[in-house]
Order: structure tokens, then C-alpha cells, then sequence
């Protein structure tokens, strides 16, 4: 804050919006320590998130290098001066910490550290996680702190937020998990749905031919290749909801090798054919690419299991300042308009919802005998 007011308020906001920009937790906590580091001037800055087995969680740092970072070794443990800001939630300014009888030394490969100050972060009573810096970039009087009593307030401010943006981070991370599982458990009914009745008609149908073995072989041959093609649809299905269930992969993917691989699997397993083409794409925020991969998978999911059709085509590319996925397919068509039920049935409703949830458009051009194309489009790209 040495600067001037109108910087130092900069600064500060400048930080603050970067807290707010991510939602991943790990993220999260990088912003917070590089945020905490530059605005006070350390050279170091560490933020710890405990575990219930008196280690930490998470540990992130700034101002040591990755080759330093890994040999150092395993994460801390909850002790000395970290355990004191956890268990007594109470902020630690120290002219040295080596001389603090709490200090408990630390691996050969640590940096050296004198002043400190260290700030617990909390979410109402409870202690979510400890944040500290050491070494004050500034020339400081013998015996005392390089940090201020204007640095620990600025700290304190930073904890506040720092707590919100964790919580955030921690609530959009247990919402996407709780989406996944639900998504899971859609999938696992329509599997069990779908293959329950054609193991049910297999079997069936196998009875009835080893009845007519004997007393009508020609009738026998007919229920065997009907045996034969029930069990190539079950594998179908099995094959297609394997692979819907399989992770995404888009964080190190990136939508267009998922679908490119979903869609290479679904060529493979199904008698239709299934194409891919992409142009002019370039890469989204995670929860429009996971939208568009949901809404194609639903739309392959309908074009080879309802529809019919003997091809179907999909593609990725751009449309002014967005971008348009369209899922096209040959088969027996259906009136959009009328056909509620089938609408249901057919997942549009829950594209729609996908769709929707990002700030896109979804489109449904069918009719009897003439295919299906659902078309999707979200901005950005």
C-alpha cells in the first residue's frame, strides 16, 4: 500500500477478481497465494488446506520453483507454526520464525525463511485453511518484522475472500459431482431398461428353439438367427452405454478428440455409418464443451437406437461469433410439433435444458421419412 490509496485499492480489487474468476479449487488456491505474494511484496507465499488426518489436503505455494518444490518432499505435516494458526485460529506476525520456540525446523531443501506472517482462513467458526507469507522484499530494522500492521490487515481482507472463493470453489466442484452422478444414474437405468428386455426376449426366444429343435428344425434355424441378431443388439447397446459412461476426458482432450473417439467407437460398434467433420473450431469455457458433448451424445443416442437410419453425420464448426454443433441422420423422421411424448422420450428436453443452462439455442428440424438434424448453438469459440 506504499504506493498511494488509488494503487493500493487497485491492487486489492485486482486481486479480488481474480479470486473470483476460477472455479476449480485448485485454481483457486494459486490465484489466492500468487494474488497474496504480489500484493504484499514476499517472496514467498503458501496457503495449506488441512485434512482430518493431521496433514494437509492441498498445499499450494508461490515463489519457489517446481525442481526446488519436489525436492523438498512430501506435503507438511500439521505442526509448529501452521498448526498454531489452524488449531488457535489467530493471525502470527514474527520477526523470525526460525526463533520461535513453535519452530520446528524444515527439510534441507526448504528456502530460508525469516519474517513471517501467517493468517488462518476461515468460513464462519470453522478453519478451512492457513495462509502465510515470509520475506518482506523491503530492508527492515534489526529484530523486527518486515511485515506491517497495514500488511496483516491487507492479509486479513484477502482471507475473508479467500474464504468465499474457496467455498464457491468447494460448492461448483460438489455441484459437478452430484451433475456426473445423476448422469450416471440416468445412464445405468436406460441400460439396465434396454438390455433387462433384450436379454428377457433372448432368452425367450432360446427356449423356443431348443423346444422346436426336435419336432420342426426349419422353424428351430429361424428362432436361432433371431437368438443371433437379439444378442448383436445387446452388445450394441452395451457397447454404446460403455462408452457413454466412459470419463469425457475433455480437460486434456478437448472436444473435438472426444467426440472424434466417441464417434470412431460408435462407427465400429453400430451397422450404420457414423461421420465426423470440424472446421474453424477453437476452444470453450468447460461447461459449453460439456454441454455440446451431453447434446450429441443424446442425439447419436437417439439416431441409432430410434431413428432407423443407416447414416449419420456429425459436425462441429463456426457460425459468426459462434459456434454450431449439428447432428444429422437418414432415418424414419418424427413431427417434432405433435409428437410430445416422443420429444420426451427422445431426450429434448433435456438438450433443450443443456442447451439453455449456457446460453445457447437448440433447433429440431424432422419429419416423418425425412431424418432428423438437431442443431445447437452456443456463443464464443
Amino acid at each position: 500500500m506504499s504506493q498511494g490509496p488509488r494503487s493500493g485499492l487497485a491492487a486489492v480489487s485486482s486481486a479480488l477478481l481474480a479470486m473470483s474468476r476460477h472455479l476449480e479449487v485448485r485454481d483457486v488456491l494459486k490465484t489466492i497465494v500468487v494474488s497474496a505474494r504480489e500484493l504484499l511484496d514476499a517472496q514467498y507465499a503458501a496457503l495449506g488446506v488441512p485434512d482430518d488426518h493431521g496433514g494437509f489436503a492441498q498445499f499450494v505455494v508461490d515463489g519457489v520453483s517446481d525442481d526446488q518444490w519436489k525436492a523438498i518432499g512430501p506435503l507438511p505435516r500439521q505442526h509448529g507454526i501452521l498448526a498454531a494458526m489452524l488449531h488457535e485460529a489467530e493471525p502470527e506476525r514474527l520477526a523470525d520464525v526460525r526463533e520461535d520456540p513453535r519452530f520446528e525446523g524444515w527439510p534441507a531443501a526448504h528456502p530460508d525463511m525469516s519474517d513471517f506472517l501467517g493468517l488462518p482462513v476461515r468460513d464462519g467458526d470453522e478453519v478451512i485453511g492457513a495462509l502465510f507469507l515470509a520475506n518482506k522484499n523491503r530492508a527492515k530494522p534489526a529484530g523486527a518484522c518486515g511485515f506491517t500492521e497495514e500488511d496483516e490487515e491487507l492479509l486479513a481482507i484477502l482471507a475473508q475472500h479467500a474464504a468465499i472463493a474457496l467455498t464457491n470453489a468447494r460448492l461448483y466442484e460438489r455441484s459437478r459431482e452430484l451433475t456426473i452422478a445423476e448422469e450416471r444414474s440416468r445412464l445405468a437405468h436406460e441400460l439396465h431398461d434396454a438390455v433387462s428386455q433384450k436379454l428377457f426376449s433372448l432368452r425367450l426366444t432360446a427356449q423356443a428353439a431348443a423346444a422346436l429343435v426336435d419336432r420342426d428344425p426349419g422353424r428351430a434355424k429361424g428362432e436361432l438367427q433371431q437368438v443371433a441378431a437379439l444378442a448383436a443388439e445387446a452388445a450394441d447397446e452395451l457397447r454404446a452405454a460403455v462408452v457413454e459412461l466412459r470419463p469425457a476426458a475433455l480437460d486434456e482432450d478437448g472436444l473435438l478428440a472426444t467426440l472424434r473417439t466417441q464417434i470412431h467407437v460408435l462407427d465400429r460398434a453400430h451397422t450404420a455409418r457414423v461421420t465426423f467433420t470440424s472446421t474453424g473450431f477453437r476452444a470453450l469455457p468447460a461447461a459449453q464443451e460439456e454441454a455440446l458433448l451431453r447434446v450429441a451424445q443424446e442425439a447419436l443416442h437417439n439416431a441409432l437406437r430410434h431413428s432407423g437410419a443407416t447414416r449419420v453425420a456429425v459436425t462441429v464448426g463456426r457460425r459468426g461469433g459462434g459456434v454450431v454443433l449439428r447432428v444429422t441422420d437418414d432415418g424414419k423422421g418424427f413431427d417434432p410439433h405433435t409428437t410430445r411424448r416422443a420429444g420426451r422420450h427422445l431426450g429434448l428436453v433435456s438438450m433443450h435444458d443443456r442447451t439453455s443452462g449456457v446460453g445457447g439455442s437448440l433447433t429440431v428440424h424432422s419429419a416423418p421419412g425425412e431424418g432428423t438434424t438437431i442443431e445447437m448453438e452456443v456463443p464464443g469459440g
